[in-house]
C-alpha cells in the first residue's frame, strides 16, 4: 500500500481533489490518498472583501470539502498537523497520532504576523487564518454598530489591507463622524509593487470613502498605535494585514526552509531537500525565482501541483520492473499578474503592470471569476 497525504485544503489542493475526482487514479500498487485539514470548509480569499462588505453570504464564499473528497476517493481527516519528520516520512496529528506517507503535499497557508502588536490593549484581529477572521467579523460588526461610534485601524497597505479597509467602510456606512477607518502602511506607500496609475486611483477612492492613509510604520503601545511620524492613534480595534509567518512546526520538519521559515521549493513546487514532498501557496518560497505570496499564484499553481502530485503518485506506485519516468511540470509565474481589487461597494480597480482601469464593470468581472471558482469545486453533498 502506498499513501499520499495532502496537508491543508488550500486553493491549490482544491485543484488536486478536482483532478482526482475527474480522473480517478489507476495504479499498479494500491494507493491511499488522505487530506488532513482542521475545517470541512475552505474559504476563498478572493471573496473575503465582498463578504465583509455584505455582498455575499458565507455559504457563497466557501467550498465544502466533504463531497469533493468523496467524489475524488480521498479520505478526509478533520484534524491539525502539528509536526512532520520528512526523513522518516511521517506526520503527527494534534492527538499524537503518527501517519506514514510516500508522497506529501503541504498547502496550509500562513498566519498574519502580529508580534509587534502584542502590547496593544485594543483587540487585534489578524486577517489570516481566514476562518478565524470570518468567525470574529459579525460579532465585531454588531458591537461596533451597537456602540454607535467606532474607530478601526487597518495595518498594512497592500491589496489585502486596502480591500479590507474599503469593505469595512462600506459595511459600517459612510458616516465618518461616528465610524472612522484608518489605513496604516509604511514608507513604501500604498500598494507597493503596483503601478502609479492604480495607486492614484486607489488614493482617490480612499479619499472619497473618508479613509485616512498614513505612510508611517505603527507600533502598539499601552496608549494606542504609535506611528513613526510621532502621531498616536487610539483605535477601538486593529485589523492586521501585514506579512505572514510560517507554521512553527516546520522548524523541526527536516525540510529545507528559507530564512523566514517557509518551505524552500523549486520550479515544480517540490522541496529542494526531499523529492517526495511538495509545498504550494503561502507556506512555500520559490528558490529559483521570486514569486509573490498571493492568492493569484496559489490558484494558478493549482493545476500544476495537481499534475505533479499525480505524476509522483504514479511513479511511486509503479512496480520496479515496469516503472517509467513521469515528467513534472514547472509553474511559470507570469511577471505581471492581473489584480482585480474590490473597493467596498460594487466597484473595482484593475491593476496589471502599468495599466489600470476602474468601474462597476470591474466588480462584475471579478464577481464572475470568483463565483465560477466556487462553482468549479462545488459538489452536491449527499
Amino acid at each position: 500500500m502506498k499513501r499520499v497525504i495532502l496537508v491543508g485544503g488550500g486553493h491549490a489542493h482544491l485543484s488536486v481533489l478536482d483532478d482526482l475526482a475527474r480522473n480517478p487514479l489507476r495504479t499498479e500498487t494500491p494507493t491511499e490518498v488522505l487530506m488532513i485539514t482542521p475545517e470541512a470548509f475552505q474559504w476563498y480569499s478572493g471573496m473575503l472583501p465582498g463578504l465583509i462588505a455584505g455582498h455575499y453570504r458565507p455559504t457563497e464564499c466557501r467550498v465544502d470539502l466533504l463531497p469533493l473528497a468523496k467524489e475524488a476517493g480521498i479520505n478526509l481527516i478533520l484534524d491539525s498537523v502539528i509536526g512532520i519528520n520528512s526523513n522518516r516520512q511521517c506526520i503527527c496529528l494534534s492527538d499524537g497520532t503518527h501517519i506514514k506517507y510516500d508522497v506529501l503535499s503541504i498547502d496550509v497557508g500562513s498566519s498574519t504576523d502580529t508580534s509587534w502588536l502584542s502590547l496593544s490593549k485594543q483587540p487585534v484581529i489578524p486577517i489570516k487564518p481566514l476562518d478565524n477572521f470570518i468567525d470574529r467579523w459579525n460579532p465585531f460588526l454588531d458591537r461596533a454598530k451597537t456602540q454607535g461610534s467606532y474607530h478601526i485601524a487597518v495595518v498594512g497597505a497592500g491589496a489585502a489591507g486596502i480591500e479590507l479597509a474599503l469593505a469595512a467602510r462600506h459595511a459600517l456606512g459612510n458616516n465618518s463622524t461616528h465610524y472612522k477607518v484608518s489605513l496604516i502602511g509604511t514608507s513604501s506607500g500604498l500598494l507597493p509593487g503596483h503601478g502609479k496609475n492604480v495607486i492614484r486611483r486607489i488614493q482617490t477612492i480612499l479619499d472619497q470613502s473618508n479613509i485616512s492613509f498614513s505612510p508611517h510604520k505603527a507600533t502598539a503601545t499601552d496608549d494606542g498605535l504609535l506611528l513613526s511620524s510621532g502621531e498616536l492613534l487610539a483605535p477601538d480595534c486593529i485589523f492586521a494585514t501585514t506579512g505572514g509567518t510560517a507554521p512553527d512546526w516546520l522548524e523541526l520538519s527536516k525540510l529545507a526552509l528559507d530564512s523566514s521559515g517557509f518551505v524552500a521549493v523549486d520550479a515544480y513546487h517540490r522541496s529542494i531537500s526531499h523529492k517526495n514532498v511538495f509545498a504550494v501557496g503561502d507556506v512555500c518560497a520559490r528558490q529559483d525565482k521570486y514569486v509573490a505570496r498571493s492568492g493569484v499564484h496559489a490558484v494558478h499553481a493549482g493545476p500544476i501541483i495537481a499534475h505533479n502530485i499525480r505524476s509522483s503518485i504514479m511513479e511511486c506506485a509503479s512496480k520496479e520492473s515496469s516503472r517509467e519516468k513521469y515528467a513534472l511540470k514547472e509553474y511559470n509565474a507570469k511577471k505581471r499578474s492581473l489584480y482585480l481589487l474590490s473597493c467596498g461597494s460594487r466597484y473595482g480597480v484593475v491593476s496589471w503592470g502599468g495599466f489600470s482601469f476602474s468601474g462597476a464593470w470591474v466588480w462584475k468581472w471579478k464577481n464572475r471569476i470568483d463565483t465560477n471558482f466556487i462553482k468549479r469545486f462545488s459538489r452536491i453533498n449527499e
